[in-house]
């Protein structure tokens, strides 16, 4: 499932995250919200101000590849109250969106995708990252 990878989440997105989870946490998305649950505990956490400008936060820009087809795809990683799937915007709920939180370019991941399939995403570019940007209340 997950490699033992470095992570990295700002202080504010982990304290967004904690209550993302406190409501989405049972029900139907309950084996996702787990995933997230285990990245988040495992992950560096620093200030906004610190994280490095090519690290997956919530709310940036993200080019990754699936390594086994060779398909990239640029997103936004966003809360489940702002996805639409149809503009590129993923929730960090859905698999995808868990499976990029807090990685590094250059970084890959095996992540369980629905149906038992198993993809490994690689992380291509961060063209946004809105505390590189300076927009640290997003």
């Amino acid at each position: 499932m997950t490699q033992e990878r470095h992570i990295i989440v700002t202080e504010t997105d982990l304290q967004r995250l904690q209550r993302v989870l406190d409501v989405h946490g049972s029900g139907r998305n309950a084996e996702l919200a787990e995933l997230l649950e285990q990245e988040l505990a495992r992950a560096e956490v620093m200030s906004a101000q610190e994280v490095p400008a090519d690290v997956v936060t919530m709310n940036s820009t993200v080019v990754f590849e699936d390594e086994e087809t060779g398909a990239r795809r640029e997103v936004t990683l966003c809360y489940p109250q702002d996805a639409r799937s149809d503009e590129g915007r993923i929730s960090v709920l859905a698999p995808i969106g868990s499976a990029l939180i807090g990685l590094s370019v250059g970084q890959s991941i095996e992540w369980p995708f629905p149906g038992g399939r198993t993809r490994t995403l690689r992380i291509v570019a961060v063209p946004y990252q809105p505390e590189a940007a300076g927009h640290f209340h997003l």
